[in-house]
């Protein structure tokens, strides 16, 4: 191991952690001129990050809990993140099933107070009681873009086709789509545009308050080399590992707590014909989504499970799929098994521990808490949903501004994110300018490129005039210049960074294709002639 050099440039921020907290307080704070470094101790997004639900909601089910603030700023937020990344996020209509004899075993705060006021609705969400939900939905939020809610009757609607003959209604209203490792990088990218240094699989091993500056010890993943450097704020932005930063790294004192709560999904071949999500209320109380995903397949989730240590890697157990698959069956007219899961995926939420008796009923709110005792100010971030990414930047950003005088406001709202610059109806003409530029591209290729770079497809595909032109076919649409791209461009260094987390190709590729990618990405640096082709 090299010995610890030290920088003698000391930095305004240092944030701990490269998922979308991390990198969306790295756009802002940049974007105001703030000097900014950011470590992440693997790839970005690399856990809760590219593990979510993949949905911009206001989180109807929080309005269960009078949770209204957290989902007023959520449904505001849909449509203003909309517009900067109408690429990667996109408008869904959602369609809830009601039948009059569902019965819930729920202890929400709406639940206890309907059964107090109206004991004869224990156990039930009647019918008033979601359009309620669902006007509130409608109208928190000031919505210019997306549709209102209207009625279906399933037994002529196509969207009845694939459920149980009981189920005659249902409701529809809208939220949207985000492929969220997608936002976490796009968010890197933006922030080093803006000035940020963005160090990938470079962790962290410890940090300490010397007079009014943090001196962070930092060590390359790959290479063992350690740096030593300074920063005048310290942003803790670990994600599952906040508790473990706090205690083990930074060693300060805190009296907030994490929550740990673990949401696993699974994925099987496609359910349904249509383009729309259904959103399922459970007996338990809880509720899952099934959504169209990747064009063949469908999404099912999520669960809430409490997850003890974020040092064990979170996995959908057997018991998950079980729920999810029995859960998912009470719904369609096609029983869904584990036979048919062809992926799962789970991720930690970081949650702010607030006393909830259950993992379903911890908030989703963030809560910042600055510490300024001793000397050098750190602020830990504890919390948050994807939807609300943007405005708990611009919190912590106001935290910020408490030690950095004259500092500007906020920027971000509406402002595109690489590849955003586009209308929100305006994916279709994209679409077709592509094939019309690249006459070898299908599609399907072209609708893929689009949907993850947006304006910027043009910039990966380059000169190319033949499929010939983009090196090497590592199959499913995916070629050498792209990932030569995704190489130089969006910090992946390997082909589990590329193919689930800068994309989703690993559910079309084989593990021999798989592992190709992985021993051409490592032979690129030092294959000169193999850069001169793609």
């Amino acid at each position: 191991m090299d010995m610890q050099s030290t920088d003698n440039q000391i930095t305004d921020l240092f944030i701990i952690g490269g998922g979308i907290n991390g990198c969306g307080i790295a756009r802002d704070a940049a974007g105001r001129g703030l000097s900014v470094m950011l470590a992440e101790m693997n790839d970005l997004a690399s856990a809760t990050s590219s593990a979510s639900t993949k949905l911009f909601h206001g989180g109807l089910r929080y309005l269960e809990y009078f949770e209204i603030r957290l989902v007023r700023e959520a449904l505001i937020e849909r449509e203003t993140l909309l517009r900067a990344m109408p690429h990667i996020s996109w408008p869904m209509r959602f369609v809830l099933p009601y039948h009059k004899d569902m019965r819930f075993d729920s202890e929400t705060p709406t639940s206890r107070l309907l059964s107090t006021v109206m004991p004869w609705m224990r156990g039930r969400r009647p019918a008033w009681l979601i359009r309620l939900g669902l006007f509130m939905y409608d109208n928190l939020g000031g919505r210019k873009i997306l549709p209102g809610t209207t009625s279906l009757n399933l037994r002529s609607a196509p969207e009845g086709a694939p459920l149980q003959d009981k189920f005659e209604t249902a409701y529809e209203y809208s939220d949207c789509w985000v492929e969220d490792s997608r936002l976490v990088v796009l968010n890197a990218r933006d922030a080093e545009a803006r000035g940020a240094q963005i160090m990938v699989r470079t962790e962290v091993t410890s940090a300490e308050r010397v007079g009014d500056l943090w001196e962070v010890s930092i060590r390359d993943r790959s290479s063992g080399e350690t740096r030593l450097v300074r920063a005048k704020m310290l942003i803790n932005a670990g994600g599952p590992w906040v508790g473990d930063i706090i205690q083990t790294k930074i060693r300060v004192n805190s009296r907030e707590g994490v929550r740990l709560v673990r949401g696993s999904h699974v994925v099987t071949p496609r359910l349904y014909d249509h383009d729309k999500c259904y959103f399922f209320q459970g007996e338990d109380g809880r509720i899952i989504f099934a959504i169209p995903y990747e064009q063949d397949f469908t999404l099912i989730g999520t669960t809430d499970q409490d997850h003890p240590d974020p040092a064990t890697k979170p996995v959908c157990t057997e018991a998950e799929q079980d729920y999810l698959c029995a859960f998912a069956s009470k719904y369609f007219k096609r029983a869904v098994t584990r036979d048919d899961v062809v992926w799962t995926y789970s991720g930690v939420r970081p949650l702010y521990d607030d006393g909830a008796s259950s993992a379903t009923a911890a908030t989703r709110d963030y809560t910042l808490k600055v510490d300024a005792q001793g000397g050098a100010p750190v602020l830990n971030v504890f919390g948050g949903k994807i939807t609300t990414y943007r405005r708990l930047a611009e919190s912590a950003l106001e935290k910020v501004g408490e030690f950095f005088p004259n500092l500007p406001g906020p920027w971000t709202a509406g402002v595109a994110l690489p590849g955003g610059d586009f209308p929100v109806d305006a994916v279709e003409t994209l679409k077709g300018d592509l094939l019309a530029a690249y006459p070898f591209l299908t599609e399907t290729w072209a609708a893929r490129l689009i949907r993850a770079y947006g304006t910027e497809a043009r910039d990966v595909l380059g000169d190319a005039k033949q499929v010939s032109d983009l090196g090497e076919d590592f199959g499913a649409t995916l070629t050498a210049r792209e990932v030569a791209w995704l190489m130089d461009k969006e910090y992946a260094r390997t082909a589990e960074d590329v193919v689930w987390r800068r994309n989703k190709l690993g559910l079309r590729l084989s593990a021999e294709q798989i592992s190709r990618i992985d021993q051409w990405m490592s032979a690129r640096p030092e294959d000169e002639s193999q850069l001169k082709n793609v």
